[in-house]
This record gives structure tokens, C-alpha cells and sequence, in this order.
């Protein structure tokens, strides 16, 4: 069976084949660093995160990006509140989410580009727009022509006439229509702008994205992703812009994750029901948070509460119940079964119905029941007194090789606090004081395997989780 991905573009499943043989571009929308992440953040990052895993398990070279938004107005309104500036607050929310969705298994995208690192890029691409006669400039602001492109609408499968009987232009408003989006704004008094051949300035939101996917995957890339919410207008306007640009299609496959509701209401800030992940980790086991969002295909809705999470931690603890007996059998276990070539062919049907579900759009959901039957399966065989090593250790391996595409772990892993790595820091400074440089290196190595990096400065030790 070939690998199909549910195309927002056609509305249908289609066979994967990337545009060039083994290797997959992909872009995926990152945050606004402007606050800590929610879990409606988090879900793309563990679902597109796992689409990923799974493409390289298939053999693909995946050059993943996924960028940070790290100026616009929220960001600025963050920082007059803190009485600090953008670029502060920018850095200090692009580390906490690092730390909280490396918390959640979610791996380091190839690269993450920053808005404000690619800004000649971004003027770059607004300037040829203007020059192809896709943009104008008004009193230092620069609008797309909507209906200069004619595709417009075609990802949100939204007529142009429909859009456009539902929009307005606002008193004061300087767009030639109301379909027009902002590709740069004029800088108002006391905000961070950038020198622009129409003046100082920022970028739109739309524009951002479609210059950081072409600076670094190209014209043209395999697969766009982002939350449902991305559909319209951001995602549809990143169509626009780039097409008009690069007269080709901007991505082959367009995937959205569905949305979360909290306790049965749709998650927003407005109705103050949103979860930061940052609080979460502290109560919850994130694994189980990333197999609570996994164990819903990722298009479906997910209904997030406190005790449908506590249901994944039983869930959870099944498969890593069944896993750790496996591996204590394993341990005692004399080789006395005669059965093993049996047991090693169904061992192998598992592996082949895991690909199956996961080549059917990414099945997360199914994937995990075949873990649930793996399990049990190896619970019966547990009851037999006479086992095989070799049977043993092929259910130990597939358990590990399957869990590990989804990012899963299948050993309780207890993250330290703050205060924990400081008060090891502080023995290791102690150690080392004392000469005994065999109990400072032991300190270091404990935290490197808790992926805990310290750095040696002039100014005393500093330290980062990987």
C-alpha cells in the first residue's frame, strides 16, 4: 500500500509522491512568541512532528522548517506591558517553548527562522510583487491585489464573489478593496519598524511565511502544514502571495490538524478556558499528553479535560506495562519455547499493520490500537512458562521501533525541576572545589543523559535543556 495524505487543496486523499524522489520538503507554521504555548499550539507541533518521524521510518530525507513569528502586534503589546522590548520577549517565549515541546517528545525542526532574521527577504519579495502589479503602496503601507490573482480562494474553497460580499472597508482604511491584505505596515510612533523603500515599517503576518518557505526550501515544497485555523485567510493568502511571485504551485499536499474544544466548548482566550502546556507538564506526564493528542486521528477534533487525560495515562500504562514485563522476562528467561518461528510471524503482522494505518493519512489512532492488540499478545505469551529469548527480544524491538515513530516512550521519565538541576549544579561546583572532579564529571554526564547541557563560563556555569 502507498502512502495517501488528505489534501486540504482537492479535498481527497492522494498517493504522497514529493517532487523530487526520497526527499520531502516540508513547512509548518510556528507560534507567536508572545506567551507561553497552549495546548492548542502544542497539538500541531506533535502531530506534524509525528508526520515527520514517520516519513523519515519510510526512508524519506525530510528538511523540515518551522518558523517563529517573533514581531507583530501582540508581541509589542506584550512588551509595553512588561516594560521591556520585543526582541526580549521574543527570546524569552522561543525558549520555553523549546523546553515545553521538547517536553511533549516533539523533535528540533531542521531550522526555525525568525521573522526578524529575514527581512531583506521579506522586502525582497514585497518589492516584486509591486513590480508585477500584484501590490501597491499607500501612505507607506503595501496591500495585495486579491483579485489580481486568480486562484483566490481555492485552498478555503471560498468564491472570490462570497469573500468579498462579507468584507468592508473600515473608516480611515487606505485599501483600493476590502479584499486587499497588508503586506507591510507603516511604523507607528514608538514601535520597532524597519527601514523599507516605502518607509519604516513591519512585515504582515501572511508575507512572513511565504518568504521564509522560499528562502528555505524554494519555489515550490512537498507539504504545508498548519491548524485549521490557518485555512483562511493566513494559508490562503500565502498562496496567493507566492504563486503570483514564483508562478508555480506554492505546496503539493496542504495537511490541517482539527481543532480543541476544552471540557465540550471550542478553546478560547476570550472565554479564558485555553491550557498553557508550561502548567500542564507540571501535573501530567507530557508523553501522556502526546499520546492523549495521538489517540484521535489528527483532522478529528480532539475534547480536552483532566480526567479524559487521566484515561490516556491508563491507557498508556497498558503498553508500557506489557513492554516492561517483556523486558523482566527477558532478563529470567531460559530459552525453552519451540514455537518461536510462529510467534515471529505474528510479531511481523503487527509491523505490517502499523504501516498500514500510518500510510492511510498519518492514522495515529489506529496505529496505537495496533499497539494496544501488540500488547496483548504479549501478555498471552507471558503466560506461557516456556519462552524464547529471540521471541522476547523481537516484541521488545518492534515495541520500541513503533513507539519511537510516534514519539512515545515507554518508560516513565520524571524531568527535573528548575530547583533539581540547580541543586546538582551546586554539588558539582562544590565537588569541584573539593578536587574530586570524578563526582563533578558524574553530575554532568547524569544531566546530559536527562538532555540537561551545562556551559563552563568566566561567569559561572550556565545550563539549557536540549
Amino acid at each position: 500500500m502507498s502512502l495517501v495524505i488528505y489534501n486540504t487543496l482537492t479535498r481527497q486523499k492522494e498517493v504522497f509522491k514529493p517532487l523530487e524522489e526520497g526527499k520531502v520538503k516540508m513547512y509548518v507554521c510556528g507560534p507567536t512568541v508572545y506567551n507561553y504555548i497552549h495546548i492548542g499550539n502544542a497539538r500541531p507541533a506533535i502531530v506534524f512532528d509525528t508526520v515527520r518521524r514517520y516519513l523519515e521510518y519510510r526512508g524519506y530525507d525530510v528538511n523540515f522548517i518551522s518558523n517563529f513569528t517573533d514581531v507583530d502586534d501582540k508581541l509589542i503589546r506584550t512588551a509595553k506591558e512588561l516594560g521591556t522590548d520585543v526582541p526580549t520577549v521574543a527570546e524569552r517565549f522561543i525558549n520555553s517553548y523549546h523546553e515545553d515541546v521538547c517536553a511533549l517528545g516533539v523533535q528540533e525542526a531542521d531550522y526555525h527562522p525568525r521573522v526578524t532574521e529575514t527581512m531583506p527577504e521579506i522586502i525582497d519579495f514585497i518589492s516584486k510583487l509591486v513590480e508585477k502589479g500584484y501590490a501597491y503602496e499607500a501612505k507607506g503601507d503595501v496591500y495585495f491585489k486579491t483579485r489580481a490573482f486568480d486562484g483566490y480562494g481555492k485552498l478555503s474553497h471560498q468564491s472570490i464573489d462570497d469573500l468579498r460580499s462579507g468584507a468592508r472597508i473600515e473608516v480611515g482604511d487606505i485599501k483600493k478593496d476590502p479584499l486587499d491584505f497588508a503586506l507591510w505596515k507603516s511604523a507607528k510612533e514608538g514601535e520597532i519598524s524597519w527601514e523599507s523603500p516605502w518607509g519604516k515599517g513591519r512585515p504582515g503576518w501572511h508575507i512572513e511565511c511565504s518568504a521564509m518557505a522560499k528562502k528555505y526550501l524554494g519555489d515550490s515544497i512537498d507539504i504545508h502544514g498548519g491548524g485549521q485555523d490557518l485555512t483562511f485567510p493566513h494559508h490562503e493568502n500565502e498562496i496567493a502571495q507566492s504563486e503570483a511571485l514564483n508562478e508555480a504551485p506554492m505546496a503539493k499536499y496542504w495537511m490541517h490538524n482539527g481543532y480543541i474544544n476544552i471540557n465540550n466548548e471550542k478553546m478560547s482566550k476570550s472565554l479564558g478556558n485555553f491550557v498553557l502546556v508550561h502548567d500542564m507538564i507540571k501535573e501530567f506526564d507530557p508523553q501522556v499528553i502526546r499520546f492523549f493528542m495521538m489517540a484521535v486521528h489528527y483532522r478529528n477534533p480532539i475534547n480536552f479535560s483532566n480526567e479524559l487525560l487521566q484515561s490516556a495515562e491508563v491507557s498508556l500504562n497498558r503498553i508500557r506495562t506489557a513492554y516492561g514485563n517483556l523486558k523482566h522476562r527477558l532478563e529470567v528467561s531460559a530459552d525453552l519455547a519451540s514455537d518461536a518461528e510462529q510467534w515471529n510471524e505474528k510479531i511481523e503482522q503487527f509491523k505490517q499493520s502499523f504501516i498500514t494505518e500510518m500510510d492511510d493519512d498519518f492514522n495515529t489512532a489506529n496505529a496505537i490500537a495496533v499497539l494496544f492488540d501488540m500488547a496483548r499478545e504479549a501478555n498471552v505469551y507471558l503466560q506461557s512458562e516456556n519462552t524464547s529469548t529471540a521471541v522476547l527480544a523481537k516484541f521488545i524491538g518492534l515495541f520500541e521501533e513503533l513507539a519511537g515513530v510516534l514519539g512515545l516512550t515507554l518508560t516513565e521519565e520524571k524531568e527535573l525541576l528548575d530547583e533539581d538541576i540547580e541543586a546538582l549544579i551546586e554539588e558539582r561546583n562544590n565537588a569541584r572545589r573539593e578536587r574530586n572532579f570524578a563526582r563533578a564529571d558524574e553530575i554532568r554526564d547524569q544531566l546530559r543523559d536527562l538532555n540537561i547541557v551545562l556551559e563552563d563560563t568566566p561567569q559561572g556555569v550556565r545550563w539549557k535543556r536540549q
